[in-house]
Order: structure tokens, then sequence, then C-alpha cells
């Protein structure tokens, strides 16, 4: 092949690729990014999550002796709650993700949060409105960090936006039932502690997010307080198996290619 041949085959290739690429995106950008931005198959699983709680809603607070939180027990003279994530579960963040360079930062987030309207993610709202209604409180864990920002005064600012990305989302909540990561010394990135608090006053009828760590302590390659051992592949498996009868019946996972503590390990 002559090399003006092999210069007009590349070219061609190159075409074919940008007109098969969402929306004219480069090829080189995340797919997994696109996905979530652009298909309609993302909606279709978010909505099937929440669809599947919501049929299982009733029987799970009639049920007085349903727990989702293994190792829970004595839980019959306990209101129900339901422990969500936000990023990914309630609110979205693929066009925050698609619009900054990394390295992305939570002040990024923080400012560009502040700045739009939260998209919610399909299904959501639907879903806590109906759960409230019902009688089930709403906690939201998030590993948002509690830190303070330079020239603001409120020594957890990004308390005040997750608040505000819940509502725009589509329904309420207040402070007292958002919880982030550091807002108190033993709350780490692992949400084992924060979990244990809501435990003590509710019986933990779902867990609602985008990462095995929203339902399962220690899922990371980089440990944090309980956990001291890292995640491998294997293990993160062994846990999906282990608890193999929640997935779907208590445990509802949303679709998340983007981010999360699958990313870091090997």
């Amino acid at each position: 092949m002559t090399i003006r041949s092999l210069f007009v085959l590349m070219s061609v290739l190159a075409v074919v690729a940008c007109s098969e690429s969402p929306s004219g995106h480069a090829p080189d950008q995340d797919l997994g990014l696109l996905w979530v931005k652009h298909a309609a198959e993302y909606d279709a699983l978010s909505r099937q999550a929440y669809h599947q709680a919501e049929r299982a809603l009733p029987g799970f607070i009639a049920n007085k002796s349903w727990t989702a939180l293994p190792g829970q027990t004595n839980v019959e003279h306990l209101p129900p709650a339901i422990i969500f994530d936000v990023d990914e579960t309630v609110v979205s963040g693929a066009d925050f993700q698609l619009t900054f360079e990394r390295p992305i930062t939570q002040l990024k987030l923080n400012n560009w949060n502040n700045e739009v309207t939260a998209k919610g993610v399909a299904g959501c709202a639907r879903f806590a409105n109906t759960a409230r209604s019902s009688g089930v409180e709403l906690y939201f864990v998030t590993n948002r960090p509690c830190e303070p920002i330079d020239g603001d005064d409120d020594p957890c600012p990004y308390k005040t936006t997750v608040l505000n990305d819940i509502r725009e989302a589509g329904f309420e909540t207040d402070l007292d039932h958002v919880m982030l990561a550091n807002e108190r010394p033993s709350w780490t990135k692992e949400k084992s502690y924060r979990s244990e608090l809501i435990e003590h006053t509710h019986r933990i009828i779902m867990l609602i997010g985008d990462d095995l760590s929203d339902f399962s302590p220690c899922m990371r390659a980089e440990p944090a307080v309980p956990c001291d051992v890292a995640a491998t592949a294997q293990s993160r498996r062994e846990k999906v198996t282990r608890y193999a009868g929640y997935w779907g019946n208590g445990w509802y996972i949303l679709p998340n290619p983007m981010h999360g503590s699958w990313t870091s390990i090997r």
C-alpha cells in the first residue's frame, strides 16, 4: 500500500468514526460518559430499578421484621427508612463530567452545581415521593466532603449544595437527612458508620446506590476506617455473591460506567 493510499484510508476511517459518535463527539471521548448522556438504555435501566423498588415498597413496609441491612436486628418497633446515595443515584453528573477537564475536584463539582439546575436520575423523584407519602423516612448518605471553602463562612458548604441538588431533582429533604463524608470524625468514605447511626432509630428497608460501597463496606482499593484491607476484583465479586439475595430485593443499584470505586481495582 502506498503512503497516499494509506492516508486516504485513515481519513475515511476517521470520518466514519466521527459520523458514528453520538452528537458529533470525538470518538476518543469516554464512551461511559457518552452512554449516560445519550443512551435511552441508561434511562430505561434507571427507571427499571426504581420501578422495581416501588413495587416492593408496600411489602417491605408491611413486613415489620424486614430489613435490608445485614446484621440489623430487633427492628419490629422501628419506623421504616431508605438510604440513598446522591451522585448518579438521585442526580446525574454526566454533564459535569463531560464539561470539566481532569483532574475533577470537589470544588469544581460544587461550583458547577451551584450554577446549574441538577438533573434528576430517571424514576427517582417519583419513587422518593411515593416512599415519603407512605410514611418512609429518606436519608441521603454521600461522599461529597464536609470541608471548608476559602471565602465561605460555612464550615460545611457542600452540604447546602447537596440539599439544593436533591430538591432540584424533584423532592424535598432537609440538612438533618443529608450525611457527608468527614462531617463527623468517624464518618470516613466508608459509609458503614453513617448507616449504623440511622439503624439505631430506623428499620432500613432499602439501600439505593450506584457503587458497591453504597451497599457493603470494604469495596475500595484504598481502604478507609473501619476497613484495613484493600479490596480486590475477587473480593468484590465474592461480596456480590454473598449478598445475592438482596439484589433487586431491598438493594437497588443504578448504572454508572463513569466513575466509582471499581475504577481503582486491578
